[in-house]
């Protein structure tokens, strides 16, 4: 990639420096298609930092032709602070995953202009006029091509990176590819598989109204025993690349497109916890739905959206993955000599939807660790937080916490995905008691 920018007119590599308005400027203007794309003399460019995730600088330039995002990996984590430091080498990771994906979803990833490894930075195109999609849900925007897009994304680059579709010996190096990206999954085995279950430092919740909640949650050991059961999935099972962050933050939309960023936590896992990811994320969406209502039922449309758009997102995802296998299964599992003949071409077709079935179970399970650690975990979800009368937010998380532990330890009675959503729009109004 260096001797690639030197020859186009780039600039060597840099000691790691974090970027600032004029530094940026400066060094995109050494960047000769960069420079080009944007237009018009560097002091004429608009830059700002606009992130507001947990873990990056992120800067929008304007020149006068165009303009560009540019992230850049802090060596700490944003949300905490310099007391707790983070590798760079996270923005290597992302920039591996985003061009990945792009060769297997094409057009559903923002595409890569530069990277700088030394700066932990990544240039991509400027996705506009898309928003996060979370943002827009909030609003009670409907996205109609949404799941169709997630559904490719989904099911190309799971299938696609799996022993079903990839030589075992192309999956090992895709699996030490990523290995390295051990910090990231340190933090999610600890934020979403451990913490929200003892008296972690670092969590919060909606007090007082979820106190009881919470110490509940501590003291639930069958709840501790299907979280770390999960724990276990998640280290263990190196089933394809995920995503490993696919929450609605992570996604940016309009009506028209779809386009998934900020693949820095990208590794070789559990395909159920990509899924997992966004199926939790749209349940979120559903039941805070009421803390953002002017009037009552006055979002009924966009809910009945989410919930068809959730049970169309596994419908889909599962049509499309199920098709891959049948058509471009190249890797070494199932081997084709083992199922040969129509009874044996009936037979690889019953365990692919045993496959699927047990992928299911998995995708319910992490969906409902999603759910569970933004409420009572560090890291919260805006459909809560932007909530302004407390006790409301605290009644819509309470009853995504209910549906949550019901998904964890009664999984084997979601059988279909329109049993998730069933449940979800019977806690649609459900009233808790939070004493006193």
């Amino acid at each position: 990639m260096t001797s690639q920018l030197r020859q186009s007119g780039g600039p060597a590599q840099h000691e790691y420096r974090i970027l600032r308005d004029a530094d940026l400027r400066g060094y995109l203007a050494e960047l000769r298609a960069v420079a080009t794309q944007l237009g018009g003399p560097p002091e004429d460019w608009s830059v700002s930092e606009v992130g507001d995730g947990n873990l990056n600088l992120v800067f929008i330039v304007r020149g006068t032709k165009g303009g560009i995002a540019v992230k850049q990996a802090l060596p700490y984590v944003r949300l905490v602070g310099e007391s707790w430091p983070l590798p760079l080498s996270r923005s290597h990771y992302e920039y591996l995953a985003l061009v990945h994906q792009a060769a297997l979803a094409p057009g559903l990833v923002p595409a890569v202009l530069h990277h700088d490894e030394a700066l932990a930075l990544i240039a991509m195109e400027l996705l506009e006029p898309h928003i996060i999609m979370r943002k827009g849900l909030i609003s009670g925007v409907c996205y109609p091509r949404f799941v169709d897009h997630i559904t490719t994304f989904l099911a190309r680059t799971l299938f696609l990176s799996s022993d079903l579709a990839v030589p075992a010996a192309q999956k090992k190096e895709g699996i030490a590819a990523f290995a390295g990206n051990h910090a990231l999954c340190k933090i999610t085995e600890d934020l979403i598989f451990t913490e929200p279950y003892f008296q972690a430092a670092q969590n919060r919740w909606t007090s007082p109204w979820l106190d009881a909640t919470a110490i509940a949650f501590r003291e639930d050991f069958d709840l501790h025993v299907a979280i770390s059961r999960l724990k276990l999935k998640f280290m263990a099972r190196p089933e394809a690349l995920i995503h490993g962050d696919l929450h609605t933050g992570s996604i940016m939309a309009t009506e028209d497109e779809t386009k998934v960023i900020d693949p820095e936590f990208a590794f070789y896992g559990p395909m159920g916890f990509d899924l997992g990811a966004v199926i939790g994320n749209l349940i979120m969406s559903y039941l805070a739905s009421a803390g953002h209502e002017h009037s009552a039922g006055e979002r009924r449309s966009f809910e009945q959206w989410v919930l068809d758009a959730i049970e169309n997102l596994w419908a889909e995802f599962s049509r499309k993955f199920v098709e891959l296998w049948r058509g471009e299964a190249k890797g070494d599992a199932y081997p084709k000599t083992l199922f040969a003949g129509q009874a044996g071409a009936a037979r690889l077709e019953a365990e692919r939807q045993a496959y699927m079935d047990r992928l299911f179970r998995d995708t319910v399970e992490f969906s409902a660790a999603k759910i569970i650690r933004r409420i009572l975990g560090l890291a919260h979800n805006i459909d809560f937080e932007w909530i302004e009368d407390p006790r409301l937010r605290a009644t819509c998380e309470a009853r995504s916490l209910r549906l949550a532990r019901a998904m964890m330890l009664q999984t084997r009675e979601f059988r279909t995905i329109g049993a998730v959503t069933i449940a979800a729009r019977a806690l649609r109004d459900w009233q808790p008691d939070f004493g006193g």
